[in-house]
């Protein structure tokens, strides 16, 4: 195990909390380090139940979110819920584990089984529930190249 050196540094021109980790590389410490940073930051939003009640959802709960015209559905370990915000405006609420694989989907990368790209271009994406989502095939390219970045999601 590494020894890890934290420090603040004070930066009155951001807004927001701005973390690097610098390493000589990304191992398995680093990645764990990431991850319990990334739980730590999952925000929580409200939502309406399938009776209409508004209910807490928390970020690290959710499978995937869609839209259906107006009607946008947030998919959770727990149940199904209705969002009274826009696809983009909860886009850009959500982390990096997040990703939209068409203009009426989202998905949580870490909620993902297996990804299978098919022989005709197109992407079945299996969540660990079972449920299953495709992918739009404009959005592929987009997918292909963020997954690869990310350390463990393609093979």
């Amino acid at each position: 195990m590494k020894k890890i050196n934290v420090r603040f540094e004070q930066d009155k021109t951001l807004y927001s909390i701005d973390i690097v980790i610098r390493a000589d590389e990304r191992d398995a410490q680093v990645t764990d380090l990431m991850e319990s940073l990334a739980r730590y930051k999952s925000f929580r939003l409200i939502a309406l139940d399938q009776n209409g009640c508004p209910s807490v959802i928390n970020e690290n709960e959710i499978i995937f979110i869609s839209a259906d015209g107006k009607d946008v559905r947030i998919v959770t370990v727990h149940g199904k819920y209705h969002a009274r915000q826009s696809l983009r405006s909860l886009e850009e609420l959500l982390s990096r584990s997040f990703l939209r694989v068409s203009r009426f989907e989202i998905i949580n990368l870490k909620m993902v089984r297996k990804y299978d790209f098919t022989i005709g271009g197109t992407l079945r994406i299996e969540f660990q529930d079972g449920m299953e989502t495709w992918a739009s095939r404009r959005f592929i390219p987009l997918i292909k190249e963020r997954l690869s970045r990310e350390e463990g999601y393609l093979c």
